[in-house]
């Protein structure tokens, strides 16, 4: 099991800037930017390819809908110029309440057909008849920003005996008081295997394939080996499964090529980003944002021996300030999806990596500044937003910068 160190960050300035912890790895740093290249896991012509499939616009007569978001993955995941960052596409989910438990509602289409047990709440359809009613009774209402995919084939590389080590030793460390939810999640091309999740704002998903093939299906409509069933059949046209080209495949190997989210060189090197971050990590923030991970030795057969980390993704360090785990810190949207009920107020911390290209944040960009976001954190994290607080305006100022260069 391979140790997670949360100390100090100290800065390295090498060909770049990069951010470590005190007691560093040996494991060489991850690639980092914002240009669409590859971390050289496909060579230069797969990724312009790959690429290509994951902004490739879909049509009805290519299975898109009848219920859809949008049209394209880089429709939801495309900001500053690189392809696969977030954006401020927002995804709806509602549900109701009973004896205090999450249940996901009946949703009813305009020509009367029923999506049975379904939380999410397409907005667009090919045709008018397809078109989504809200239930009016509804008492669970929830937004939610898209999530960058840069940098996922490090995150997936992770082995799940590290990130429990992590939720442990926090839960250890803190007596109780920080203790994130890992949640056990069915890996789709491995039936019958689960795995930690760690995509997605509930941490639906631990494997990037079935992440991909679940988003196709109920983001865009596109039903696929993994995912072969319509969610509604009105104005259907096209035989399922509708991925013919096996674009699911191409998506997958195009997240797992990107390279990992890099810090503002020039703003991380200024003295007032150095001294916020060693505040970062004394007023707790790292508790749950933890700073550096590494992945598994190439080779490693993960995602129920269904892929073989490859040199590009193995034994590699990255930064991307998250434990992957879920917490409830007073934000949560009250769906539940994999976790069980106890996700029902949790959601998975967010990593910070790339935050300097977001212009809201939280799950629902309900605050569109850092010390308003910060201000929002409760309970678990109720402590770090205290200590927060009483940083003179000096070194609340030095925080925020130190934020605002990753």
């Amino acid at each position: 099991m391979r140790r997670i160190h949360t100390g100090l960050i100290i800065l390295s300035v090498t060909t770049t800037v990069i951010i470590l912890t005190a007691a560093t790895f040996q494991a060489p740093e991850a690639p980092i930017g914002l240009d669409n290249l590859s971390n050289e896991l496909t060579d230069p012509t797969t990724h312009t390819a790959n690429l290509a499939a994951f902004a490739a616009v879909e049509a009805a007569g290519d299975g898109l809908g009848p219920l859809f978001n949008d049209t394209s993955c880089a429709a939801c995941h495309l900001d500053a110029g690189a392809t696969g960052a977030g954006s401020q596409v927002r995804e709806l989910r509602v549900g109701y309440l009973r004896d205090g438990k999450f249940v996901a509602p009946d949703i009813r289409l305009a020509s009367g057909e029923v999506v049975n047990d379904r939380s999410l709440v397409n907005q667009r359809s090919t045709c008018p008849e397809a078109h989504e009613t809200v239930p009016e009774n509804i008492q669970v209402r929830a937004e939610r920003l898209s999530i960058p995919v840069l940098g996922d084939g490090f995150i997936e590389a992770v082995p799940d005996a590290a990130i429990l080590a992590q939720r442990n030793f926090r839960c250890q460390h803190s007596y109780g008081r920080i203790c994130g939810l890992a949640v056990k999640v069915p890996i789709l091309e491995a039936p019958g295997e689960t795995g930690v999740g760690r995509f997605g704002w509930k941490g639906q998903h631990r494997s990037l394939l079935s992440f991909s093939a679940d988003a196709y299906l109920n983001e865009m409509g596109v039903t696929n080996e993994l995912q072969p069933d319509e969610v509604a059949t009105t104005c259907n046209t096209v035989p399922s499964p509708n991925d013919d080209e096996n674009d699911i495949a191409k998506f997958t190997e195009f997240m797992r090529a990107t390279k990992a989210p890099g810090p503002d060189v020039t703003l991380l090197s200024r003295p007032e980003a150095q001294a916020g971050a060693f505040i970062f990590q004394r007023v707790g923030c790292a508790d749950c944002h933890v700073t550096t991970w590494q992945t598994a030795a190439q080779d490693t057969k993960i995602n129920g021996g269904t892929f073989t980390i490859p040199p590009a993704l193995g034994h590699k360090s990255f930064h991307p300030f998250t434990d992957f785990l879920l917490h409830d810190i007073g934000t949560g949207d009250g769906i539940v999806q994999n976790g069980g009920e106890a996700s029902r107020l949790r959601m998975k911390t967010p990593a910070l990596w790339g935050l300097r290209i977001r212009p809201a944040f939280l799950h629902d960009g309900r605050s569109v500044t850092l010390r308003d976001a910060i201000l929002q954190h409760k309970r678990e994290a109720g402590d770090a937003a205290r200590r927060f607080l009483q940083l003179t305006s000096q070194d609340q100022q030095r925080l925020l910068t130190f934020l605002r260069s990753l």
